[in-house]
């Protein structure tokens, strides 16, 4: 075959593609189906969609942080019948438990059939996108900025204190989740612990971009980690970086209860300069005797100077906690701490059933 039919050939494929893709759009576009949410919630909702933009623009906001490009995971519904057939992007997401409950990523879930059922928990039908102004923004150490937004609209948040929402990235419409540190009684203004990430999308944007006076779109609250209310046991709280976030919005939100309840917390970094909002926990801790802060370096510099406790954060728990009975523990930090801390308690007779965690 020469070049010449080559080519021909070649475009006669390229056109066949495109009208096969807009017939497919203009046919499939103009179908209307049925969205049910826990078989109450009814939208009509046109095919050709994806699920987690269908479930937006009815103002259900899941949460995602790759703009539904199927590479975050956090978008997992579950899809009782309409959902077709797992995609292999979503393969690498889904355990064998996911799949046997019928849990789909929402981004990868196409829009076709007459009707789509969907379940999922109350507390994601409660999350909403709000406006807010950026009214402080300052550093806490070397890579790690304080960020208070106020909120515009609505002007008020209900959350529980461990909760996180999602931040836009104007330009890229991607989301990023980060915790909350303020108390919920809070309710117009919301406190972050923000880390710079080298290349990260929305660290960038944050730490390099955002302006005191900017006005930025956030959605929640989201997360299942937060604070026990209706249980009366103490609680020891371990923390790394900027997971003292929500650990800051626990501990402040039990301050405002009156501290009934027996605190410790515990903060690892690995020198001095990686410890953040020292000055305010000590300050918690010198008026509620029954809070008390421990910090752990890892790797203290030489020019440190330190003499208080070094190592892993899990390892100096034991030297402070006579018992670890009939006690919560609060986990949040990297993988690699949760997993370490998990497996230390765990050996140490502390049930799955104490332990609470967010890894991020």
């Amino acid at each position: 075959m020469d070049l010449q039919s080559v080519l021909i050939l070649v475009s006669l494929l390229v056109g066949i593609t495109l009208v096969l893709i807009i017939a497919d759009f203009l046919i499939g576009s103009n179908q209307k189906i049925l969205l049910r949410i826990n078989k109450e919630k009814e939208f009509t909702i046109s095919s050709g969609g994806t699920l987690l933009d269908a479930l937006s623009e009815n103002k259900i906001y899941i949460p995602s942080a790759c703009g539904g490009k199927g590479t975050c995971g956090h978008c997992k519904v579950k899809v009782d019948s309409g959902g077709g057939e797992i995609l292999p992007t979503e393969e690498n997401f889904l355990s064998l438990g996911d799949k046997k409950e019928g849990v789909r990523l929402a981004c990868q879930v196409k829009i076709r059939e007459d009707i789509i059922d969907v379940s999922m928990s109350e507390d994601l039908l409660d999350a909403q996108e709000y406006i807010a102004e950026v009214v402080v923004l300052e550093d806490l150490n070397y890579d790690t900025k304080f960020l208070k937004l106020k909120l515009l609209s609505p002007n008020v948040i209900e959350f529980k204190p461990g909760q996180y929402v999602q931040i836009l990235v104007p330009g890229y419409e991607e989301f990023r989740a980060y915790s909350i540190a303020s108390p919920p009684s809070q309710k117009d203004m919301l406190d972050f612990v923000i880390r710079y990430i080298p290349k990260g999308l929305c660290t960038t944007y944050i730490h390099k971009a955002l302006r005191i006076g900017d006005v930025i779109k956030i959605t929640g609250p989201y997360g299942d980690f937060y604070l026990q209310e209706d249980s009366d046991k103490d609680i020891i709280c371990l923390a790394r970086s900027t997971g003292i976030a929500p650990i800051r919005s626990i501990v402040l939100h039990l301050k405002e209860r009156g501290m009934t309840r027996d605190a410790h917390g515990y903060y690892s970094g690995r020198t001095k300069k990686d410890i953040l909002l020292d000055d305010e926990m000590k300050a918690l801790e010198e008026k509620h005797p029954n809070f008390k802060y421990y910090i752990v370096l890892s790797r203290p510099a030489p020019d440190d100077n330190w003499e208080g406790e070094t190592g892993y954060i899990t390892d100096a728990v034991p030297r402070y906690e006579e018992s670890l009975e009939n006690k919560e523990f609060y986990l949040c930090g990297p993988p690699e701490m949760i997993d370490a801390a998990m497996e230390t308690l765990k050996r140490n007779g502390v049930s799955e059933e104490q332990i609470f965690f967010d890894k991020f």
